[in-house]
Order: structure tokens, then sequence, then C-alpha cells
């Protein structure tokens, strides 16, 4: 999403590198190229202009003018600056402790609240919670319907009570809840414009009726600006407790992100980042300004990987590719492990210095699967150990899986270069490749 900001701040941090020394005048024309580069995203041009006051302020000093680093500590400044615009610290949901705590969703049509409560009730499986997902959305076609499919994708209830009022749907279903010692309860609402009155009170209702513990406004961080005025009405109607921002993941701008905390004074807590509902993540506005920076985000790859990767299987694999044991079958593992983390181009960005290697590049998701389908099409005694592949093996293959046999070839050509390397890198003496690679698995 902000990879246009982070090109154009890139861009203003070099010059102010190669020019060696920084003197006000640089600094003044830098950032004004920075406020520049904040309004093309979208950014409110009060929090761009406030943004850029207080960076210049804090550059033009004599602790800056005499570092070894000039450019270093600019970039220092505008990152603790995002972090401040962006709210600080991670401010976390209510916590979960009571039964039955409720989570009420609010915000425009087509925002993203429908699959947000999805992805809310799974975060909370995942804890160990009971959660069940509040069909409060009677006017949009097919609405309870989506939400059920969804319930039944990721196994946690769903309410709904048909002929009612939203407000009397949410004030049964909290009863329901506390009668059936469910932990979350996750009322979903119809998607309003803030100037329909109507709508607005109802909300308003809704919310004395059942008195939620988190009262979530959910912004579509692709309406730019648009996003900032919404958030500013619904938090005077309502008074919401945190923004849940949709569709990180997409290729807008971005200025919502930057400027809605600002705006409204109310703490971003949560981020959708993908269209599966495990892309659901705490927002941390340190991590954010790192990935706008360029400079990657370790933790969130270390969670990411924690949630998704055996890491006993992961120990297994490292010791085997040191040893060059490992074989396709641990291949085809290794790309299901990494496929759950999400697309390759995200999870490789968020390794510091690489998303700038990236730029420019595109990964084929096509080809993965292509690997995949070769790999599949081989027996198990050909993944054990592919020295086994002969030419009419290989033809099999390669018929098999939609592929040529030239397509199989490039693979197990690669796959030995790959072993050889680990092989290598796992043997700090002279590097002799075994005749047989016994090391492989051949049964």
């Amino acid at each position: 999403m902000f990879a246009n900001l982070s090109d154009k701040l890139e861009a203003v941090f070099k010059k102010l590198r190669g020019a060696g020394k920084l003197s006000e005048k640089n600094i003044r024309d830098s950032m004004r190229e920075v406020r520049q580069a904040l309004l093309e995203a979208d950014v409110n041009y009060k929090v761009a202009r406030d943004f850029v006051k207080t960076v210049e302020e804090k550059a033009v000093g004599t602790e800056v003018l005499q570092s070894i680093e000039p450019g270093q500590m600019i970039i220092k400044i505008v990152h603790d600056e995002l972090v401040t615009l962006l709210g600080g610290k991670a401010v976390p949901l209510a916590p979960i402790d009571k039964t039955p705590t409720v989570y009420m969703l609010c915000g425009l049509q087509g925002s993203g609240k429908t699959t947000l409560a999805g992805k809310i009730a799974l975060m909370a499986k995942r804890k160990n919670k009971k959660a069940m997902v509040v069909a409060a959305d009677i006017y949009r076609p097919a609405a309870v319907k989506q939400l059920k499919v969804l319930a039944d994708s990721i196994g946690v209830a769903h309410f709904q009570l048909d002929n009612a009022k939203p407000p009397e749907i949410c004030k049964e279903a909290v009863k329901h809840a506390s009668k059936n010692f469910v932990d979350l309860v996750i009322l979903d609402t119809a998607g309003r414009l803030h100037i329909d009155d109507e709508l607005m009170t109802e909300l308003e209702q809704i919310k004395a009726l059942v008195k939620p513990d988190e009262l979530l406004l959910v912004a579509d961080s692709m309406t730019g600006q648009d996003a900032v005025n919404v958030a500013e009405q619904f938090h005077k109607r309502l008074s919401v407790t945190g923004v849940a921002l949709t569709k990180l993941d997409g290729d807008s701008r971005g200025g919502a992100a930057l400027s809605i905390r600002h705006v409204t004074g109310c703490p971003i807590k949560l981020a959708s980042v993908g269209e599966k509902l495990a892309d659901l993540e705490p927002f941390h506005p340190d991590r954010l300004a790192s990935r706008i920076l360029g400079m990657g985000d370790i933790v969130s790859l270390v969670e990411k990987a924690q949630e998704t990767v055996d890491l006993k299987k992961a120990e297994q694999m490292q010791e085997r590719l040191l040893k060059a044991q490992f074989d396709f079958e641990d291949f085809l593992d290794q790309m299901a492990q990494l496929k759950k983390m999400g697309p390759l181009e995200s999870v490789l960005g968020m390794i510091p210095g690489v998303g700038k290697q990236l730029k420019g590049m595109t990964f084929d998701e096509k080809e993965i699967e292509r690997t995949t389908a070769i790999i599949k099409s081989m027996t198990i005694a050909e993944r054990r150990n592919p020295r086994l592949i002969d030419g009419s093996r290989k033809k099999r293959i390669a018929k098999g899986s939609g592929n040529s046999v030239q397509a199989v070839n490039q693979l197990i050509n690669q796959f030995f270069a790959m072993q050889k390397m680990f092989y290598q890198m796992g043997n700090r003496k002279a590097f002799k490749i075994p005749k047989d690679w016994s090391g492989l698995r051949t049964t």
C-alpha cells in the first residue's frame, strides 16, 4: 500500500545522504518534498503540515548538524514522528475477561465489517475463546447468509433472529450468549452513511442496550481522505473505542492510516492485511512506520512464522538441510507452510533490506503451483530419492502434471543444486558429493 510513499521518502533521504552535511536550507528543501509526498499519499493536509513542522524543528539542531551520519539521523527523526503520528504504541482490544464480552462493529457499507467479524472470531478461537457472530445487518441482501457461511467455515457460533429490528437482535444475542457461556459476541451491524440520521440513531440504540466493551469503527484504508471524515463523524455520534483498518494490503495510497489517529484521537487497534480470515493483526505503529521507511518488520514476520510453522518440524528440517538429507517431500511441506504465511512478496518485504531489492520484481504464484503439480505427480519413492527419476519417469511426471519434460528437468536440477549448497554449508571440510547420496531416504 505504501510503496509510492516509501519510494519518495527514500529519494529524499538519498539526497540528504549525498549532501554529506546538513544545513537548514537542505533540511527545509527536503521537508518540502516530504510534505508533498505525504499529500500525494492522501494524508490529511493539516496532518502533513504539522508532521513536517515537527520533523524540521527537531532536525535543525547542533546534534544533528555535527552527526557523523546526518542522513541516518533524519531517518530516525522521521521514523519516530511517524510512530507518534500513528498513535505511539499498540492499543489492545478490550480483554475477553467476562461472559459475554461484546464487540460491536460499525462503519460504511463495503468497508469490510462482515469479513472482519469472521476474522476477529477466528482470532478469539485461536486463543481458546468461544466466539459467536451476530447478524445485525438486515438491510443488505445476503448479509445474514454471508456471515453464516463465514462462521461455519471457521467453526464458530452464528446468531440470527428473523423479523426483528437490529437493536432487538443484538439484545437477544447477548442474552443467548450469556445462557450458553459464550466468551465473545461480535455484532455485525449494517453499513451506513454518517449523514443518515435514522440509521445512526439505530446504532446509538444498540450501544445503549448492549453496552459493548469494544465499539470498533471499521474503516476502509482505500477510501483515503473520506475515511478520516467518516471516522470523525462516527466518533462524534458514538464515541468509538477503536478503529480497525481494512484492505491494508491494497494498492491505494494509504493516507487514511496515517491521518485517522491524529484527526480523531481514536486508537487504531486492528489491521486487516489480506483476504483470508487469518489475515488480521494487532496494529503496531512502530512496525508500520518501519515498513513505510523500508526497514522491514522482522517482529511481525517472526510472529507470523510462530503462528503457522511447526517449530519441531522446522528444527528437524534444519538438520536434514545441513546433512543434505532433505527431499521433494520436505520441499512440498515447506512450500505449504510458506503459503500459509501469505503472499511471498509480502513475507519477503518484512525482512529488513529485502523490500528495496524487490522493487520492480513480481512473484508468479502460478510458478509455485506448477512446481507443486510436478512434485505431486511423482511417486513416493521418487520424491524421497530423485536419483530414481530417469527419462521415462520424467515423461510420465511431465504428462501427469501438465508440464514439459524440460520443466521437470529444470526443477530436478535446481533441487540438486540447492542440495549441494546446503550440504556445503553443513560441512566446513573440503566438500565432496557422496556418490550415492546415501543421506536420502530410500524407502
